[in-house]
């Protein structure tokens, strides 16, 4: 792979041109094969080998994580120092590769989701029934990939100041995540800074946006099964009225969590699942009900089990029926520190110029790169991946979702870039 060099940096750094045509061209073969192929949280063992083989023929030794799925990959790390074999000789010392300026993370989440692929007539649709890559996990994985190869290049050419690890996560769809497992398995070892991108349909391609600070909020499952005598529609006094106690529950809990908690917050409880009964006139014995609980306040988000649980029991008994609440603790929110928020914004607008960053609002979307963020300073990019022009509203999640392509180059400069001015901070 030729890299030809675009801008000198101070203290040595180099930039490298545009992606080779054949490089391009490859990464974008590679999403498309992980589309066509999802796999859930845990389950990803094909993508974990398409990823190992390709690093392997690169010249690295990436190494499957303890659970099967998921890869860690070190570029330019010579011992558990984390020094480089070709690190200037300024930066060389363990005093200078410690946990304030060691080795910079790039984080790919690799898993699908399990809902149908929608996108009628698109020859990279998936083909497993069920799945797809409906939040972009498989650009992701593609970009640190291809930030991956182009580092390894740059090292080989010894032109790679500082090492940097490849992270490629299982399960983050699966709450908690698969981060801490991977923090477990010595992902943030010798880690200084850690970075990472998310797709974004409301951003164009060809644009990043970057918040300091919160960025996207807490995400809690919430699990309910409701019980209680049944009967004859003809007689609901007789009986626990089961179905209108779940419509209860779906209605009053949501509004009086509101009004426990400062509306500043953002605490929100939003339902994703109801099932109860078989039969119009019977009135059942049963009812589920799940969904999520979202906050954007670290301090509110830790309050929230016991104030939704609490808000449950009560509507429940008023009501007359039994309750039982699997509350599963799911993630805080990433907090973007800010050196690192500005080591992207400085390595985008070197590659693409200032017009290539905007601002981006907290969202109310969940994400295991928090987890991360609680042991070093790191930050996550929202990637642009709206075709520019393109003013269809869409959204993660969808069986439709789809993107530009030419993120993928974006996402790959972005990363390379960062890892070289990292060097410099």
């Amino acid at each position: 792979m030729s890299l030809e060099s675009e801008v000198d940096l101070p203290g040595g750094a180099v930039l490298p041109g545009a992606l080779p045509e054949m490089l391009r061209t490859e990464l974008i073969a590679f999403r498309r094969d992980l589309h066509m192929h999802p796999e859930l949280g845990n389950q990803e063992f094909r993508t974990t080998a398409a990823i190992k083989e390709r690093l392997e023929r690169a010249g690295l030794a990436p190494r499957v994580l303890s659970s099967g799925t998921g890869i860690i990959c070190d570029i330019g790390v010579t011992d558990d120092t984390g020094i480089a074999a070709d690190a200037p000789a300024d930066i060389d010392t363990p005093a200078d590769i410690g946990t304030d300026t060691g080795i910079l993370a790039l984080r790919a989440d690799i898993d699908g989701l399990p809902i149908p692929d929608m996108k009628t007539g698109c020859p990279y649709r998936s083909t497993v029934p069920d799945r797809a890559h409906a939040c972009g996990h498989d650009v992701h994985t593609t970009v640190v990939l291809g930030a991956g190869l182009v580092l390894a290049e740059l090292h080989r050419q010894g032109l790679l100041p500082r090492p940097v690890r490849l992270i490629f996560q299982p399960a983050e769809e699966v709450l908690p995540g698969g981060a801490s497992e991977a923090i477990v398995d010595g992902a943030l070892d010798g880690v200084g800074r850690i970075i990472a991108v998310h797709c974004d349909p409301r951003v164009d391609a060809g644009r990043i946006g970057l918040r300091q600070g919160p960025i996207t909020s807490a995400c809690d499952r919430l699990e309910i099964a409701l019980d209680g005598p049944g009967g004859h529609t003809a007689r609901p006094h007789l009986t626990t009225d089961l179905v209108t106690a779940a419509a209860r529950v779906v209605t009053d809990v949501p509004a009086l969590v509101g009004r426990r908690v400062d509306s500043r917050s953002g605490l929100a409880v939003t339902w994703g699942r109801i099932e109860s009964g078989h039969a119009p006139n019977v009135i059942p014995q049963h009812a589920e009900l799940s969904g999520t609980v979202r906050c954007l306040d670290l301090n509110t988000w830790l309050l929230a089990p016991d104030l939704v649980v609490a808000a449950i029991d009560e509507v429940a008994n008023l009501h007359g029926a039994k309750s039982e609440i699997n509350y599963v603790r799911g993630v805080p929110p990433v907090v973007n520190e800010g050196g690192v928020t500005e080591l992207l914004r400085d390595a985008m607008i070197a590659r693409r110029g200032s017009d290539s960053v905007e601002s981006t609002e907290q969202s109310l979307g969940g994400e295991d790169f928090s987890w991360y963020l609680e042991r070093v300073p790191g930050a996550m990019a929202r990637l642009g991946v709206r075709p520019p022009g393109e003013r269809t509203v869409r959204d993660l999640h969808q069986g439709d979702f789809d993107v530009d392509e030419h993120a993928i180059t974006v996402g790959v400069e972005l990363f390379t870039a960062a890892a070289l001015l990292d060097a410099l901070r």
